[in-house]
C-alpha cells in the first residue's frame, strides 16, 4: 500500500496501462467473462427468494439458508484454495471450480425440497471459492498493460456480475424459480470451454501453501484487526443482500431492478470512487466514514416506508462498494504475509458473518419485529468502524511501505475473495 492515503491502488487506476485495458489476450477475456458469471451467482437468488419460498413451501429463514450454506463452505474453502492451486496450478484450479459450479447449479435447479437446495448451494460455494480465489492471479499473470489494468478489469467484472446477477435472476425467475440455476450452469459451462481453449497453464509458486498458513497469518495484529472489523461489516452487508428482498416483497422483475441499481452503485464506487477518496482522505478515514454511513442507511431502511426502503437499499451499494475495496486493500497490505495467504486468513474470518447474517436476520424478525434485524446490522457496522478507529495504529504500521508491483500477481481483490 502506498501509505494510508491511497491504499493498494495507484493514485489514478486508469493511468497505468489504462490504454491497454481493452487490448487483452483471449485468455484474459475468457477468465474475466467466467468471473462475471461467478459473481452473478452470488446475487442471482435475491429477486427469487420469495418465489423459492412459495415453490418449496419453505419459511423465509429456511430459504435464507441458501446464503448460509454457500458462504459457510466458502469460508472453510479459503483454507484449502491456496493449498490446491499451489499444487495443481491456476488453470486446473479454475476448471475444477467451474466444473463444480456447473454440476451443483444444475442440481440446484432440480431440487425437490429446500434441504436439497441448501445442500447443492453448499457445493456451488465450494466451486465458486476455488474459482474466484484463483481468477485474479490468473488475470494478472496473463494480462497486458500492467497490474493496474488487470486489477481494474477484474474489479469491473466483479461489479458487472454483482449488478447483473439479480437482473438475470429476475428475468429467468419470473418464468420459473428453477430457471436461473439452469442458466448459471449453462453460462459457467461456456466459461469452462473458453478457459480450456484459451488459457495456458500458469507458473506455480515456488513455495507450496499449507492448510495452516492462513491461520498463522492471523497472528499479525493488523491483519487480525482488519479481519474482525470486516466480519462485523459483512454481517451488515449480507443483511442487505439476503434479508431485504423479503422486506421489499416485490415481484422478481421489480426486485431485480432494485438490486441491479444497487450493483451498479457498488461497481462505480468500488472501481471509480474509492481510489480517489482514499487518495484524498486516507484509507482508514474513508473506511470508518463509509461504515458509519452504512449504519445510518440501514436504520433508515428499517424504519422507513416502502419507497424509502427501496432508495436506501440502492444507496447501500455505494457504501458497500467503498468498504469492499478498502477492506481488501488493508488486508493485503497490512502484514508481511504473502498476499494469497493473508487474503485466505482474512476471508476465512469475514465469510462467517456472510453465513450468519442470512440465517439470523429472519430469525431475529421472528423473535421481535421487522425493524430489529436492521438495528442489529447497523450496530454491527458501527462496531466495525470502532475497531478501525481503535486499531488504527496496527492497521497503518505495515501499510506505510509501498507494496512491490509484482506482488499483485498473487493478490485477490475487493468483494469476492
Amino acid at each position: 500500500m502506498s501509505g494510508t492515503k491511497s491504499g493498494g491502488h495507484a493514485d489514478d487506476p486508469f493511468q497505468e496501462g489504462g490504454g491497454s485495458l481493452l487490448r487483452q489476450p483471449k485468455a484474459v477475456w475468457a477468465t474475466a467473462g467466467a468471473s462475471v458469471v461467478a459473481f452473478m451467482g452470488i446475487g442471482l437468488v435475491d429477486p427469487i427468494l420469495p418465489s423459492i419460498a412459495r415453490g418449496l413451501h419453505a419459511s423465509n429463514s429456511q430459504v435464507s439458508l441458501l446464503f448460509t450454506s454457500y458462504f459457510l463452505i466458502t469460508a472453510f474453502a479459503m483454507l484449502v484454495t491456496g493449498f490446491v492451486s499451489s499444487r495443481i496450478g491456476g488453470r486446473r484450479t479454475l476448471l475444477a471450480g467451474l466444473a463444480l459450479v456447473v454440476v451443483f447449479a444444475a442440481l440446484s435447479g432440480m431440487s425437490g425440497s429446500v434441504g436439497e437446495l441448501v445442500g447443492f448451494r453448499a457445493g456451488w460455494g465450494l466451486g465458486n471459492a476455488l474459482f474466484v480465489s484463483t481468477s485474479l492471479a490468473v488475470i494478472v499473470g496473463a494480462a497486458a498493460g500492467g497490474s493496474a489494468a488487470a486489477i481494474l478489469l477484474y474489479e469491473s467484472a466483479l461489479g458487472l456480475g454483482m449488478a447483473c446477477g439479480p437482473l438475470l435472476g429476475a428475468i429467468l425467475g419470473d418464468m420459473k424459480w428453477r430457471y436461473p440455476f439452469f442458466g448459471t450452469a449453462v453460462l459457467m459451462a461456456i466459461g469452462f470451454v473458453a478457459i480450456t481453449a484459451f488459457l495456458k497453464e500458469q507458473p506455480r509458486p515456488a513455495r507450496k501453501t499449507s492448510l495452516l498458513d492462513p491461520l498463522r497469518a492471523l497472528g499479525h495484529g493488523g491483519l487480525a484487526s482488519a479481519a474482525v472489523a470486516a466480519f462485523f461489516y459483512n454481517y451488515a452487508f449480507f443483511t442487505v443482500l439476503a434479508f431485504t428482498p423479503f422486506v421489499l416483497d416485490m415481484s422478481p422483475y421489480s426486485s431485480g431492478g432494485v438490486f441491479f441499481a444497487w450493483g451498479v452503485l457498488l461497481a462505480v464506487f468500488s472501481v471509480l470512487v474509492a481510489p480517489r477518496l482514499q487518495h484524498r482522505f486516507g484509507s482508514l478515514k474513508v473506511l470508518a466514514g463509509s461504515l458509519l454511513l452504512l449504519a445510518a442507511d440501514l436504520l433508515v431502511l428499517g424504519y422507513g416506508d416502502h419507497t424509502t426502503a427501496v432508495v436506501c437499499t440502492v444507496l447501500s451499494g455505494a457504501f458497500i462498494g467503498l468498504n469492499n475495496t478498502v477492506f481488501t486493500e488493508l488486508a493485503l497490505g497490512v502484514s508481511d504475509a504473502p498476499r494469497p495467504v493473508a487474503s485466505a486468513g482474512y476471508n476465512f474470518v469475514r465469510w462467517f458473518a456472510a453465513a450468519a447474517a442470512p440465517f439470523l436476520a429472519p430469525k431475529i424478525e421472528e423473535w421481535t419485529d421487522l425493524h430489529v434485524p436492521f438495528v442489529v446490522a447497523a450496530a454491527a457496522a458501527v462496531v466495525g468502524a470502532g475497531i478501525v478507529a481503535v486499531r488504527r495504529r496496527a492497521l497503518t504500521i505495515e501499510a506505510a511501505e509501498p507494496a512491490p508491483r509484482h506482488a499483485t500477481q498473487d493478490g485477490v481483490s475487493a468483494f469476492a475473495n
